[in-house]
């Protein structure tokens, strides 16, 4: 239950962030799922496993590095989800960055509505 109320809250923050930026567009809620699970599913393996191979690099390299590989994953998703369409690489880090705000901002509700008050 807790996946498909992440992949939930995960497709609504799409469809909330495609809607605040000009430079996206998802054409309805199946999209916004599937842009949400192929999101999360490629962040789930592929972040880390960059991410070990800059364990040499300093902190801002890293940040540096994900940042434009999550915007790199943006592009990938649009290329991949038909119907999700992303302008350019600027934009697809700019609807990296609101969804990402977007996401944590739904899951801070949603943990802390799912928290037991014994």
């Amino acid at each position: 239950m807790k996946i498909l109320s992440h992949i939930l809250i995960s497709s609504l923050a799409v469809m909330l962030a495609a809607h605040l930026l000009p430079g996206a567009r998802v054409d309805g809620f199946l999209t916004a799922v599937a842009v949400a699970v192929i999101l999360g599913t490629v962040n789930a393996l592929l972040v880390p496993a960059l991410l070990l191979m800059s364990v040499t690099a300093s902190l801002p390299v890293v940040a540096l590095l994900a940042f434009i590989v999550t915007g790199g994953l943006v592009l990938l998703t649009a290329r991949l989800v038909p119907g999700f369409h992303i302008a350019s690489f600027w934009w697809a880090l700019a609807f990296a960055l609101l969804l990402s705000a977007i996401s944590a901002f739904f899951h801070g509700f949603d943990a802390g509505g799912a928290q037991s008050h014994d």
